[in-house]
């Protein structure tokens, strides 16, 4: 997901097909007009990728799948889902058109859907190699990184960071937007990690968390120490279509009730939870 900064930067948080953030605002070209109503009341329709793993997939493996999954057995209801990547044009193309009525997992403000509040907060990571020497960096200033070759997304927040300490030179680029029905972006920067190809990978942690904990011998360093900007966390909400505040207030309320099954499912698979200002790493 890509974000707008408010002096109307350049959008960056994308979780789509890559390794940037949730699926924000890079979604969609324009907010659409607003439509009726189309809340169905029978169903919980639900809009994702088919293959966006760790977040989502076709099979219901996705840890956003397992809280669609919660919500609804919550509501008395089965889910029903409108699969389509998550590149631009995805909102345009499903929940404006009424093929849903939620999509899980987008960046606080995002102005293309109205947020709920949000249900987690998590932050960019560094991933290293857990028997390596840059196993004990807690933040990009450490004088251990300097003349080390670091994974990173054109484009995501860690990269302005990494271009401000003169780690760029002989950083490896990764792509931002991708299909991953396709790409495999996310799982290449761990791999590539693995290998030794690269020294460390700067992700976004709901993506790296899952997928390394399936990749024996990488260490996650949630990045919380950092103070400069730009940011590196982002508070994490479910949209819905514009007007629909009744639906919105529904929500809201479901997501407070069960905060602490949410939780759950995040922690299970893996996302590194921090609190809401992104200074502090919150108990496993």
């Amino acid at each position: 997901m890509v974000a707008r900064n408010r002096r109307g930067g350049s959008r960056r948080i994308l979780r789509c097909g890559l390794i940037a953030l949730p699926l924000a605002l890079l979604l969609g070209t324009a907010a659409p007009a607003q439509v009726a109503d189309l809340v169905d009341r029978s169903l919980l329709r639900v809009c994702a990728d088919p293959a966006n793993r760790p977040m989502s997939a076709e099979d219901g493996s996705g840890f956003e799948n397992k809280i669609a999954d919660f919500l609804a057995a919550e509501m008395g209801l089965k889910v029903q889902y409108t699969w389509f990547p998550q590149v631009i044009g995805f909102v345009r193309q499903t929940l404006s058109l009424g093929k849903c009525d939620l999509v899980i997992g987008f960046a606080q403000g995002d102005e293309l859907v109205l947020n709920t509040n949000h249900y987690y907060t998590s932050t960019h990571v560094l991933v290293v190699r857990a028997d390596g020497a840059l196993a004990g960096v807690s933040e990009l200033s450490d004088p251990a990184l300097q003349g080390k070759k670091l994974g990173v997304v054109a484009g995501s927040p860690p990269a302005t960071h990494v271009a401000r300490l003169g780690l760029m030179k002989l950083a490896r680029p990764y792509d931002l937007m991708t299909d991953r029905r396709v790409e495999d972006p996310a799982g290449d920067m761990l791999r590539d990690v693995a290998s030794g190809l690269t020294d460390g990978a700067l992700m976004w942690g709901p993506l790296a968390g899952p997928l390394a904990k399936n990749q024996p011998g990488l260490k996650v360093i949630p990045l919380v120490k950092e103070t400069l900007p730009p940011r590196l966390f982002f508070r994490i909400t479910m949209g819905v279509r514009a007007g629909e505040d009744v639906w919105k207030r529904e929500l809201n309320s479901l997501i407070r009730r069960q905060q602490e099954g949410i939780n759950a499912i995040l922690r299970e698979a893996g996302v590194p939870l921090v609190d809401d200002y992104g200074k502090e790493l919150l108990a496993p």
